[in-house]
């Protein structure tokens, strides 16, 4: 228990730092609460190369404010981590790395599930267009140096449930 100088307890002291760190934690079960928000988006996705099969964690953008925002503002994505943007029916895309902290490789795929086109080692920051070439489906972002990585290249499959897979 906090005390004064003459040694008497200060009992509106302690209650005073129990308030400070009740609203400490009150803060932070709701930062875990929003980001379990956000688990409930998260998908599994595979990349069939001739490599083999590379496995994801993906964040799943499906509205126009998550495809807005997308990746903007993190200062770190983790490797087997990406978010996909869904941009049913399949069309023209155009992204670009605004207010976007860390390089991307951006994977545009046709509505069939094969790799359309990779912008590989996105600027940080640029209000660069970086458009799909063709219609696509969707985009999967992950982290700059994956399709170096793993050897992922135009025609490889995506396999996941946004993608017919004819």
């Amino acid at each position: 228990m906090l005390s004064t100088k003459s040694g008497q307890a200060a009992p509106w002291r302690f209650q005073h730092v129990l308030s400070w760190i009740s609203l400490a934690l009150a803060g932070a079960l709701w930062m875990l609460a929003a980001g379990d928000a956000h688990a409930a988006s998260i998908q599994p996705l595979e990349i069939v190369t001739k490599t083999g099969v590379h496995v994801f964690s993906v964040e799943m953008a499906t509205t126009e404010q998550e495809k807005t925002t997308g990746l903007m503002y993190r200062k770190e994505l983790a490797e087997g981590k990406g978010m996909l943007f869904d941009f049913s029916p399949e069309q023209e895309v155009s992204m670009w790395m605004k207010n976007t902290y860390v390089s991307l490789d951006m994977i545009f795929i046709r509505a069939d599930g094969r790799i359309l086109r990779i912008a590989e080692n996105t600027e940080p920051l640029s209000t660069k267009i970086i458009p799909s070439r063709g219609l696509a489906k969707g985009v999967l972002e992950v982290i700059a140096g994956t399709a170096q990585k793993y050897g992922i290249e135009p025609g490889d499959r995506i396999a996941h449930p946004l993608f017919s897979g004819k």
